[in-house]
């Protein structure tokens, strides 16, 4: 094993995923939902807590395991979570209530995103997570830069997608949009942007504010 196989690994292991959210995982994989990993969770719950959010929208629900990490790091939040599965939605307001979430912490929508957003108001969000159908994520990506404030993150997991984004042989409509959206943002003055390799990726967008 290199080293990086090793540090990836033991950055992977280390993370510790309350049982609550736990718990959730079981049950979104039950019903096969595809949940963040606990490190890619972990991540956005200290860039919740570091931006102090108030205001947090989700695209894709993860039968409840993003929200749940995305509230640990904002406890004063509330949280809006969009997802077109009735029966994510439901797993996922069970597991709020399971963890003692406030039923006023919580918003649900069904509904397809690229219906949803659109309606939602702008500049209005401290972090917006698109974890929704990898086809649209160019789309949600500049739909969720348009509802954080000045200063807001959007925030996009598996970015990497299994590897291949990395691999430039992969020319498949997804994965090239994965590859444009991280080139394109790195590139851009409007936006601070980090990659995260940990877990299946997570690439970090924070805007940057006007003069």
């Amino acid at each position: 094993m290199s080293e990086q196989d090793a540090n990836y690994r033991f950055a992977n292991e280390a993370t510790v995923e309350p049982d609550h959210i736990a718990r959730a995982r079981a049950h979104a994989l039950e019903l096969g939902a595809a949940p963040v990993s606990a490190a890619v969770g972990a991540q956005c719950a200290l860039l919740a807590a570091a931006s102090q959010s108030l205001n947090i929208v989700e695209i894709g629900t993860g039968a409840g395991v993003s929200g749940l990490w995305l509230l640990r790091g904002a406890p004063r939040a509330t949280l809006t979570t969009i997802d077109s599965e009735p029966e994510h939605l439901a797993a996922a307001r069970k597991a709020f209530s399971d963890a003692g979430v406030a039923p006023a912490r919580a918003r649900f929508i069904t509904g397809r995103a690229s219906d949803v957003l659109p309606r939602m108001n702008e500049a209005s969000y401290d972090i917006v997570l698109v974890d929704a159908d990898p086809d649209g994520v160019i789309e949600f990506v500049e739909h969720g830069l348009r509802l954080v404030r000045a200063g807001g993150t959007v925030l996009v997991p598996r970015v990497l997608h299994g590897g291949s984004v990395a691999d430039p042989v992969r020319r498949d409509a997804v994965t090239t949009a994965y590859r444009s959206l991280i080139q394109e943002t790195q590139a851009s003055p409007a936006v601070l942007g980090a990659l995260s390799i940990v877990g299946e990726g997570l690439l970090q967008l924070t805007t940057v504010p006007g003069d």
